[in-house]
């Protein structure tokens, strides 16, 4: 069967959820038994979200193939169980980047290159790529931004054409927009949904379905009012009230009927009855916990969540594998300093020590590690994280006071992280770390091979620097451990600590691999050694 395809339009204001509805219904399509996948266009200009500070887009999402991607491939991924791929994410800077090379090369004789055709007809290309491989028999493509930006206005104009395009029950328009309350009023407002509605339908797209944002039920009146000034049919009008959590959300859309509307709507049939026990099991014990752990997050990005959307929402699923809340205290290495490093951290479970970029903060994230690795609290470092576990132990246990990595100091006379030697021609930062997905050879006996249960592993990269092997010996012989190797070119991928409960570190980003139904590994044992700790400790207090 061809390929359909559902468009996920927003309206009215950002940060509605078109990603974790495009998500749900995915994951409500899926257990229906048909292959589906999400795709996002953002009307930015960026290339890649790769150079965009994490305060400008939340974390920079990176695929097996080394795509810097939106961060809601991410969830994607997490609620569907399958990976995402370069074709998932295309920006308005990659479109453009392509017509104009193709111009320069002379692809398009001598025409003069517009935004209709020629951009129009780049998107589309995109739109339909992934439905013309044969893997899908959906495709659900989430248009960033607002109807009515200007950043958005090709991108609404390619979703018009290909409607015309498409055969008539190809193709369906689900609109995301919101019910303010006003609380003067006393009730929900319909106007800023109409004028949404409104402006898309002036741009040539009429919405199927409308799923309406709220903080109240929606009146069975108010449905009616919005059908009708929206041209749309009553039980069109989906109802989404905030959530408890994310993952409730594919349930409040079942009950909705939200995947029973868009199947009628594309004359489709259901491969099997719906299945999501796995997923309610999941949620049974996200929300019934019979531990509880407090665990620091200590980065330079906390006052922006999204900064670390995959590694909180690696928590959420190791948390519930072992029926466990997870109470997460962000922490910023700014502000950490050997005299407060005590006030912050002794009363917790365990410290993960986030990744990032730059000099600022780093100094408190090695006072951090310093911290846990003498008072025996499980710690979990990724990529920076693990730079900085070697460079507070090669400072403190080696005794090389200056060590650090070139990163924050060139010049250092220790450099025991330094610049990747693939790194060192490079000048164009976008697009240029080494990227995307490696193997790892785990040394057996170690805690990383017990973790994992297996020798071979692939895990996901973002990164610039690298241990220095040079300073490998004198690290092994006083009782840190390089319990993973990539293979290819003997690049440490991983570290431990001999004699600590729970001190494990590594190069790569974990939390990019973590989903509903396979939560990573690392993540699952660390919170297990967190309940460990707490349980011993409260002991000793006793």
């Amino acid at each position: 069967m061809a390929s359909k395809y559902i468009f996920v339009t927003g309206g009215v204001t950002s940060s509605l959820g078109k990603g974790i509805i495009s998500a749900s219904l995915a994951k409500l399509l899926q257990a229906r038994g048909f292959s589906v996948t999400i795709q996002k266009f953002d009307p930015y200009i960026n290339i890649d979200p790769g150079t965009l500070n994490p305060y400008e887009h939340g974390e920079c999402f990176v695929t097996d193939d080394g795509a810097e991607t939106d961060l809601d491939l991410g969830h994607y991924e997490r609620f569907l169980n399958t990976p995402t791929s370069q074709a998932n994410n295309v920006t308005t800077g990659k479109i453009y980047n392509h017509v104009i090379t193709q111009e320069r090369k002379g692809a398009y004789l001598g025409k003069t290159v517009q935004v209709v055709p020629h951009i129009t007809d780049e998107i589309k290309r995109r739109l339909l790529l992934l439905g013309q491989t044969g893997e899908f028999d959906i495709v659900i493509t989430e248009i960033g931004g607002c109807v009515g930006d200007i950043e958005s206005l090709p991108f609404i104009e390619s979703v018009r054409q290909l409607r015309w395009e498409l055969p008539t029950n190809d193709s369906v328009v689900i609109h995301l927009t919101l019910l303010p309350y006003l609380k003067a009023a006393g009730e929900l407002k319909t106007k800023p949904t109409q004028h949404s509605v409104r402006s898309l339908s002036e741009a040539g797209v009429q919405p199927d379905i409308l799923v309406c944002r709220s903080e109240h039920p929606i009146p069975p009146e108010m449905r009616q009012k919005i059908a009708l000034f929206c041209n749309v049919k009553v039980n069109s009008v989906i109802e989404s009230l905030d959530a408890e959590t994310i993952y409730d959300v594919p349930l409040l859309m079942r009950k909705e009927k939200l995947d029973e509307r868009v199947i009628k709507k594309l004359k489709l049939t259901s491969k099997q009855d719906l299945d999501l026990d796995s997923w309610k099991e999941f949620l049974g014990r996200l929300k019934n916990p019979t531990a509880e752990v407090h665990i620091a997050l200590v980065g330079k990005y906390v006052e922006l969540p999204d900064a670390y959307k995959s590694i909180i929402e690696s928590f959420i699923h190791a948390g519930a594998h072992n029926e466990c809340k997870v109470n997460i205290h962000t922490i910023q290495s700014e502000h950490l300093n050997c005299d407060n490093v005590h006030q912050h951290l002794h009363h917790l479970d365990g410290v993960l020590v986030a990744p990032g970029f730059g000099a600022r903060g780093f100094e408190g994230k090695l006072e951090a590690i310093k911290y846990v690795r003498e008072n025996k609290i499980p710690f979990l470092g990724i990529c920076l994280g693990m730079q900085c576990a070697i460079v507070e132990f090669s400072r403190n246990v080696l005794g090389l006071a200056e060590a650090t990595s070139t990163e924050m100091n060139p010049n250092t006379p220790h450099p025991v992280i330094d610049l990747m030697e693939s790194q060192k021609e490079v000048t164009e930062k976008g697009g240029t770390m080494r990227l995307g997905a490696y193997i790892c050879e785990l040394k057996k006996g170690s805690r990383a091979h017990a973790v994992y249960g297996k020798s071979r592993i692939s895990e996901r990269h973002r990164h610039r620097y690298e241990f220095n092997n040079k300073y490998l010996a004198q690290l092994e012989q006083n009782g840190m451990i390089a319990s993973g190797i990539n293979p290819d070119n003997n690049l440490v991928e991983m570290i431990e600590l001999e004699h600590h409960p729970w001190f494990v570190a590594s190069q790569f980003h974990p939390e990019l691999k973590s989903t509903v139904q396979t939560p990573h590994p690392l993540f699952v044992k660390f919170i297990k050694a967190a309940i460990h700790y707490q349980r011993n400790k409260n002991q000793v207090l006793i």
